[in-house]
């Protein structure tokens, strides 16, 4: 199954961390999306998908259990996307 994963970034260097990881778990079976915080519709959207703090990372629109602490869970997001 195909995921859409957006990621929610303000370009911080865990940020950029987090986008390599996602990438590079998604391989070319997935479409990944960065989103860049400083854009005001960017920060609107991520609010209301719940996001309070970056990087999140969301998977078919939904905030992935893998950004619910500080950084992202590597393995949870491995589990998410398979």
């Amino acid at each position: 199954m195909k995921h859409k994963i957006e990621v929610f970034s303000a370009g911080c260097k865990v940020c950029t961390d987090t986008i390599d990881t996602v990438k590079k778990l998604a391989g070319s079976e997935h479409e990944v999306v960065v989103h860049e915080m400083q854009q005001k519709e960017v920060a609107d959207r991520a609010a209301q998908h719940g996001v309070r703090s970056v990087p999140a990372v969301l998977i078919n629109g939904k905030l992935a259990a893998c950004c619910a602490s500080r950084g992202i869970d590597e393995s949870v997001l491995r589990e998410a996307l398979q």
